[in-house]
């Protein structure tokens, strides 16, 4: 720790600074604040400077001390000369490390004292005191390192070369691959940074999308951390499972398997756990900062990992025992969140979203923007934003509500009502991929295929593996990629 008369003297040398020049108070404000003062005084004193500049006053030590008399009655002019007098002898911005420094290693101890109070208390759950721990840190390291404002020469010098490489890139994802090529054009990829909404209704396959996503980028070696909140990492494989050895998930979840299907099952999983940089956390309780601190710990662990999948956004919970607030708070804190630890991390983040039911009572069911549950936030912070519609899924729930309606005329004596049969969809069916925002390119629908024997989603242009796929036999012993 620092002596505390030499903190005393570089506390009173940035102060000084100021009144002798009070033209470098917005520089050096930027660099540090009242909070970062040790002594009382010298807090104060700053709080003034600032007071002062806020009603366009000058800096001077006889407005100083009507300012810092308002909270400080006992200070006199002759303490802010005195101060004034301790002209610094370096450079200001060496007293400001210094003071910095200081300020938060002393915010760490109050800190680590807090835990240590709360850690004794039987009635603090461990995960809340976690959670706010690491919340403090990331604030404190947050305001703790700023960056300082690009000149424009610096800009075009990284803009120059982005172009150079994408010029050196042309015709190829610059980001990573979607899975998806009519998608990537409008995307060129999921670019680091990026935050990435997938919004569907239930039932539309949300998690067998970005799981087809997440086996793309997998098969093109790179590192991939999921996050299901909604289903257990079993379940999360018999899916992986049934897309890679194109056995029906029902089948395998019933067991019910011919020796050959034994055979590309076995295939299948080994072609899986080769993949030793596919990550999955299925924690139904995860919070932002459960997210923030596993990602950082597992990103130092593994330098490949290049995408996040989250399924889904809404389930995001908080701690429990901490505060309670209105879900569409909770959900905009957990969006900004994303895209702050979206661009900290520098990779792309994929989170998936719920829509308003109010949706299925439109003729057109295809979602549009303010479908987005908590939309205001959300549609904020994205960088993109898809939406996920299969006609099918509701000539399907559209089928069975006749059908239960001719039903019951029928149990009321109507012996003339017809019951059809349930409508089926086919085994290959088209999806749309609706881009409804897109912050660096073209809004459009892609057309891919869904099919859910496999509850596998393929480009249209893997259609011939996926028509090769139906017999699930193949008698050469060969299996599509990814």
């Amino acid at each position: 720790m620092q002596d505390q008369r030499l903190l005393n003297e570089f506390e009173r040398a940035i102060l000084s600074e100021i009144l002798l020049n009070p033209l470098t108070y917005d520089e050096i404000c930027d660099d540090i604040n009242a909070s970062d003062f040790s002594f009382e005084l010298h807090a104060h004193m700053f709080r003034a400077f600032g007071a002062l500049k806020l009603k366009n006053l000058s800096i001077t030590s006889e407005l100083v001390c009507e300012e810092m008399q308002k909270s400080l009655p006992k200070v006199t002019i002759d303490d802010i000369t005195l101060i004034q007098r301790s002209l610094p002898i370096g450079k200001v911005d060496d007293y400001i490390r210094q003071v910095k420094e200081h300020s938060i290693k002393q915010k760490l101890i109050m800190l680590s004292n807090h835990i240590r109070e709360q850690s004794i208390r039987d009635e603090v759950y461990a995960a809340q005191i976690l959670s706010e721990a690491e919340k403090k840190i990331y604030e404190l390291g947050m305001n703790t390192y700023q960056e300082d404002f690009k000149t424009l020469d610096i800009v075009a010098q990284s803009t120059m070369q982005l172009i150079i490489d994408n010029k050196r890139k042309m015709g190829a994802v610059k980001g990573i691959d979607t899975g998806f090529r009519e998608l990537n054009i409008a995307t060129t990829g999921f670019n680091a940074g990026e935050l990435v909404i997938i919004g569907a209704r239930p039932s539309m396959g949300k998690t067998a999308l970005i799981l087809s996503m997440a086996l793309k980028a997998i098969s093109a070696e790179k590192g991939v951390a999921f996050f299901s909140l909604e289903m257990p990492s079993e379940q999360i494989m018999l899916r992986m499972i049934s897309a890679r050895s194109r056995i029906p998930l029902q089948v395998l979840r019933s067991g019910d398997m011919s020796d050959k299907e034994i055979e590309n099952l076995q295939m299948a999983m080994n072609d899986i756990v080769e993949h030793k940089n596919f990550y999955i956390d299925d924690n139904p309780h995860l919070t932002l900062n459960g997210l923030r601190s596993k990602l950082r710990k597992l990103k130092n662990k593994d330098s490949s990992i290049s995408i996040v999948f989250i399924d889904y956004l809404q389930l995001m919970s908080e701690v429990k025992g901490m505060r309670e607030s209105a879900r569409h708070e909770i959900v905009s804190e957990i969006s900004r969140g994303l895209k702050l630890l979206a661009r900290e991390l520098d990779m792309p983040i994929i989170a998936l979203s719920q829509l308003n039911r109010s949706l299925d009572s439109r003729d057109d069911k295809r979602p549009i923007l303010s479908d987005l549950r908590e939309s205001g936030a959300i549609e904020q912070d994205a960088d993109i934003i898809l939406f996920l519609y299969r006609d099918e899924v509701y000539k399907e729930r559209e089928s069975k509500q006749r059908i239960a309606r001719a039903r019951s005329a029928k149990n009321r004596g109507d012996n003339n009502q017809e019951i059809e049969e349930p409508y089926k969809a086919p085994p290959k069916e088209e999806a749309e991929l609706i881009i409804a925002k897109n912050r660096n390119g073209e809004t459009k629908t892609v057309n891919v295929y869904f099919s859910k024997r496999y509850t596998l989603f393929e480009d249209k242009d893997e259609d011939k593996d996926m028509a090769r796929a139906e017999s699930v036999r193949y008698d050469d012993g060969a299996m599509p990629n990814f």
